[in-house]
């Protein structure tokens, strides 16, 4: 019995932790609006975009030959953002350079019923007890500020 209460704790807790792995946050407005207000939300904070991929519409193109399996989810729009500050990527590499993995970093923003959400994979919970986890922490706390600045009515 110890070890069924055991199990269902660890597994309660691994629950957990996935789902604070990716910060969500959702707006009920077209991605195009809230895309433009998160590319200026993160350049405002200093995080400057180097890269924009439109997943959704490289994913189209495979409409015909996936037939049944293409975006069954019926997302109407996948866009990333991807950015990168040199302060941060210099501090990670200086902590821990296995870490630069986290650099760049990324946004990708769907939408669906005409509501975006944003999702940003949050790097201090991967870093774990990485000696670059409280750098990634600041950093991570800088994008979800420069997020939720951009989602706000």
């Amino acid at each position: 019995m110890k070890i069924v209460r055991f199990l269902c704790l660890f597994l309660f807790v691994l629950q957990a932790n996935a789902a604070e792995l990716v910060y969500q946050q959702s707006v009920d407005k077209p991605v195009d609006e809230v895309y433009s207000a998160v590319y200026s939300a993160l350049e405002e904070a200093r995080f400057f975009v180097v890269f924009e991929a439109d997943i959704g519409g490289n994913l189209a193109g495979f409409a015909e030959r996936w037939g049944d399996d293409y975006n069954r989810s019926e997302l109407s729009a996948i866009r990333s953002i991807v950015f990168c500050n040199g302060w941060y990527a210099n501090q990670v590499s200086n902590l821990d350079p296995a870490m630069l993995g986290f650099c760049p970093l990324h946004v990708t923003l769907i939408e669906k019923n005409a509501s975006t959400t944003v999702l940003f994979n949050r790097p201090s919970v991967a870093a774990g007890d990485s000696p670059a986890q409280p750098a990634l922490r600041e950093v991570e706390d800088g994008v979800i500020a420069a997020i939720k600045q951009a989602l706000q009515p």
